[in-house]
């Protein structure tokens, strides 16, 4: 009998470490949580990670530049970035592959007020427009204005940095590119300021995936990867199945997200996310980078498999 007791209370010492010893795995994100990040929040705070075996930190970047060059210097596992992004950074050297994806629809817009003279983007010539980053904003516009014959010469470019509501509200810009049409519109529509939205996969840009999850080209047999990917499509199902509790998930953490726009951006934002993140649309991605060629963003139209993998 005593020998019995000892070995099950062995057997029960030991099961705490197997049961417990989730792995680490550290996601920078691109800019501060929000609802764009709600697969990952609800991942962690629903214990959906922990049901994958991982502890997932989300770091939020002091700069928006810093994640994938952390991922890039095995400083961190997992950045989220931006496609666009990834191309340009690829073809610079950086040794990132995008694995997954996290918003699989184009975000950024043309934003003007509703109330304002321009009422379509025939209208932006010679107006001023606000941005916040160049080059693929540049690309953007130059795009749509050219759905109408007009040139980048034929507007005026104002750097607002990242007040692109504010800069429409004073006055200082009669447009912005750059604008998150899940975030910017909400913004001015709760400030009593509504805006009109040009999309640019309506005005001659390819789509894309606006939020994806890059790693190190040289980590992708890392198994906490294909998890990270498991737990997130499991999330995602979670969000559409049960938007009340994803909600109340997502601000578990941090009641100070449990604000207007949040939920309004959380609205706009569900159906956005990626039903199946690690699924790859390599037609999509070659069209893209195809279109950065064009653009003079990127050399030339790399390889998919140099930049984008479906993880197993």
């Amino acid at each position: 009998m005593t020998r019995l007791l000892t070995a099950f209370l062995a057997a029960i010492l030991l099961l705490p470490a197997t049961a417990s010893a989730h792995d680490k795995l550290t996601v920078v994100l691109d800019w501060f949580v929000n609802p764009d990040h709600a697969p990952l929040v609800v991942a962690k705070n629903a214990g959906i990670f922990d049901r994958h075996d991982l502890q997932v930190d989300l770091v939020a970047p002091a700069d928006p530049n810093d994640p994938p060059k952390l991922v890039a210097a095995g400083k961190a596992d997992v950045a989220i970035s931006y496609q666009p992004q990834l191309h340009m950074q690829v073809a610079e050297g950086l040794p990132l592959r995008r694995i997954g994806t996290l918003v699989a629809t184009p975000l950024n817009a043309l934003v003007v007020l509703r109330d304002g003279p321009v009422k379509t983007v025939a209208d932006l010539k010679g107006r001023k427009i606000g941005y916040s980053i160049g080059g693929f904003e540049d690309a953007l516009l130059k795009t749509m204005l050219g759905e109408y014959g007009l040139k980048l010469t034929d507007v005026t470019m104002v750097n607002v940095n990242f007040t692109l509501s504010p800069s429409l509200y004073t006055g200082q810009v009669d447009a912005v590119i750059g604008a998150f049409r899940n975030f910017e519109l909400n913004q001015m529509d709760l400030a009593g300021k509504p805006g009109r939205a040009f999309y640019p996969e309506e005005y001659g840009v390819p789509l894309y995936d606006e939020l994806i999850l890059v790693a190190n080209k040289d980590h992708l047999q890392d198994p906490r990867l294909s998890r990270l990917l498991d737990a997130l499509e499991e999330a995602v199902a979670m969000l559409h199945n049960h938007p009340d509790e994803s909600w109340a998930a997502f601000i578990k953490g941090d009641k100070s997200l449990n604000d207007d726009l949040n939920r309004r951006a959380w609205r706009d934002t569900l159906p956005r996310f990626a039903p199946s993140p690690r699924a790859l649309d390599r037609h999509r991605y070659a069209r893209f980078a195809a279109y950065l060629a064009r653009q003079g963003l990127i050399p030339k139209a790399l390889p998919v498999d140099s930049y984008a993998t479906e993880l197993k």
